[in-house]
Order: structure tokens, then sequence, then C-alpha cells
């Protein structure tokens, strides 16, 4: 019987932290693909997101572990490929939509995961296997192709008369279907637009030919990718990173332990029992600050941010106005480990700046320091943007600091 070992939330903190890339400094020189692959290394995987009022989600974890960096990088990395710099990423869902090291596309595609909300477009396609077919040969005659013109080249009405706008053309549903399960993916994106590709023209022969792959292999593969991505996490946090389905992460983990690559440990403080990635890093300190987008991998679980940071936290995009704390698209502020603050954040790109909508600090945090590092982090984050200065509103318990720190 393994004995299980105890330790403190300021360990389990620190390793986490260390994990995700915050126990790493930020590059002192230009950002370049090195440093870009050593994020994707830790975080394992890019969470994709519609909402632009400040950044697009993928873009944001680079940042906050680099600094200042030229997106074109990551647009590059995930949607291009030459012999001289391939293809690094590929999207799936993982999490959720994603973009993932490509090399791990064989364990996504192997059925460890369970098919998501896309598999209630399988009635469709059982339905018309016509329209399947006519889908995948204009892709492949087409591609990259986005839907609306698959929907014009096979005559499909994107809209037709009573469709409200968040229903899909049926030529949509199907592509969506196909990209569930892998026989279409992304090629590259326009203006964030997915446009579709066979895997045979995106993806390299090795990779194609990795698959299909054992299922409890690759569950396995996918919780040692959550290990070692969050250090430290319940059972729940682990099977939460990929989203994998109760009896395969079950089966995993158990083996994991018994072959010595996860240790079942107890942290103080914590309801559920833990297990740690062996070869996580334990930082004497945490230093250096960031600010986080909602989707980041630190804090998307937010059971988990409230046990590790103390720090409850919710995205109040679909909350009414009139209705929300914090704001509509707030991103927590790190700062030496610790969450000591919030920004509700908007890139006003019509007047070139970056607007703060609302800053709020911690209960105990150090304010006059927290202002001060906050503004230096959004003076970065504005560049960064190719905005021209950041901008503070009235509402928030540290707003005024915030102006004042800003000058």
């Amino acid at each position: 019987m393994h004995r299980v070992r105890t330790i403190s939330a300021d360990v389990a903190r620190r390793t986490a932290l260390a994990a995700q890339g915050f126990g790493d400094p930020r590059p002192a020189g230009p950002v370049t693909r090195r440093h870009l692959q050593r994020v994707l290394g830790r975080v394992q995987l890019l969470q994709l997101d519609s909402v632009n009022v400040a950044v697009r989600a993928h873009y944001m974890p680079a940042f906050s572990r680099l600094g200042s960096y030229p997106r074109s990088l990551l647009d590059e990395a995930a949607w291009r490929h030459t012999a001289r710099r391939p293809r690094l990423m590929v999207e799936y869902w993982a999490h959720e939509a994603s973009l993932l090291p490509i090399e791990d596309w064989p364990l996504l595609q192997s059925g460890a995961k369970r098919p998501g909300w896309w598999r209630h477009y399988a009635q469709l396609a059982e339905r018309e296997p016509g329209l399947v077919d006519d889908v995948l040969a204009a892709v492949k005659e087409l591609g990259p192709v986005g839907a609306g013109t698959l929907e014009t080249a096979l005559g499909a009405a994107s809209r037709p008369p009573g469709v409200t706008w968040w229903e899909r053309s049926e030529v949509k549903r199907i592509c969506e279907y196909l990209f569930g399960l892998g026989a279409l993916t992304t090629g590259t994106r326009v203006n964030f637009q997915r446009l579709y590709d066979l895997p045979e023209r995106v993806l390299p022969p090795e990779i194609l030919a990795a698959h299909p792959m054992d299922p409890a292999e690759a569950a396995r593969g996918l919780v040692r990718r959550s290990a070692q991505a969050l250090g430290i996490g319940t059972d729940a946090d682990l099977r939460d990173y990929y989203r994998l389905g109760p009896a395969e992460h079950r089966r995993a983990v158990a083996e994991l332990v018994e072959a010595g690559e996860l240790e079942q440990v107890a942290v103080r403080g914590w309801r559920s029992p833990a297990y740690r990635w062996p070869a996580a890093a334990v930082p004497r300190r945490i230093t250096g600050r960031a600010l986080l987008c909602p989707f980041d991998p630190l804090i998307w679980e937010r059971e988990r941010t409230e046990r590790i940071f103390g720090f409850r936290y919710r995205i109040e995009i679909y909350v009414p106005e009139p209705q929300r704390e914090f704001g509509y698209y707030v991103f927590p502020f790190l700062l030496d480990g610790s969450l000591v603050g919030r920004v509700d954040l908007k890139a006003d790109r019509a007047a070139g700046v970056l607007r703060v909508q609302g800053a709020f600090a911690e209960p105990g945090a150090e304010r006059a320091r927290v202002a001060s590092e906050l503004a230096g982090e959004l003076r970065e984050m504005a560049r960064w943007l190719e905005l021209e200065g950041v901008v503070v509103g009235e509402r928030g318990d540290l707003a005024a600091e915030l102006r004042l720190a800003m000058g």
C-alpha cells in the first residue's frame, strides 16, 4: 500500500504556478518561436473563444507568461506550414475548442475522449449521407474553405426564412460533425473564421499514421499531460483539463499511480485527495506579474482557482449588466504568486486605447503596490495590442489608486 504524503497548501500553490510557467522569468530580449514552444510545453493547449472585447483568448496566455510578443508568431505556429517553419499546433476539442501540439492529434482521436456536443448532428449525417459526401468532396476541391462558401457551392441557403441567428445551416452542422470526428480539421483561419480542410493536407504523414491509437494508452497520455500542466490537482482537476470520460479517466489515473508516474498526496485544506506530477518543480518563491484572461488554464476551473488562491472568480459575460459584480470581461491580476485584484478590460480600437472599465483589489492586498504593478502591466498590454494608452474609468475600489499610478 502506498504511503500518502501530506503537503502544505502553499507548496501546492507554488507547484501549480511553476507547472503553468509562472516560475520562469520572462525573456529579456525578443520573443521567439522557441519561447512559444516552451509555453505550449507547459500549458499543453490554448483554448479558443470568439469573444474579442479585449483580445482573443488564445493569444493571452503567451502574453501572460512571456510579455509582449508578435501575435503573428502564434498565427504562424497554429495555421501556417512551410518546410522551414512547420506547423506546431492543430485545432480540436480538448478542454473546449483548443489549439494543441500537432503530435497530440492521435491522442484526441483515439476514443479516449467522449464525443462532444457535435454528436447531436449524427442523426442529420445518418439521414443525409449524400450531404456528408458532398461536403467532403467540396472541401477536397475548394479547401481550405469556410462554411459559408461551402453553402453557396452546394446550393444551400445559409439563412432560410424563419431561422434564428443561433441556428446553423445543415452544411455548417455537417462541417462541425466531421470536424468532431476528425474527418475535417482547420486548414487556416481568416479574421478568426475557421476554414475547413482535410487532415491529410494539414497534418504530417507520421501523425496520421499514428491513428488509430489504443484508447487506454491515449487516456494515460492525456492524464500525463494534465498532470504536467497542473503540477498538482484533484481527480476532478485532472479530468477537466481534457474533459475525459469518468471511467477512462479513473482507469488511467489508477494505472499511472501504480506505475509511479503519479504520486497521490494530501494537501492541507483540500477536501479531496490530490495527485502530483513527480517531476513538478517547487520554487522557493514565485515572483512577477501577469494579467490572466478568463480562459487561461491557470484559472479556467473556477473551483480549483478558489481552492488554490482563495479567489472567487466567475465570468459574467452572460449576466445582465445591472447584475454584474465586476464586469463583462474581467482579467484577474497575478502578483508574486497571489491573485491580488481584477480589471474589466476593453480594447477600444476606434479610440486607440485600452479601457479599464472597472478595477478592484482583493481584501488584504497591498493596494499601492498592486496599483503600481498593475499600471505597468496594463501599459505593456496596451503596447502589445498596438494601442496608444490606457484609460481608467471610475468603477471599482482600486480605480482611483490605479489612475494615480498611471500618471
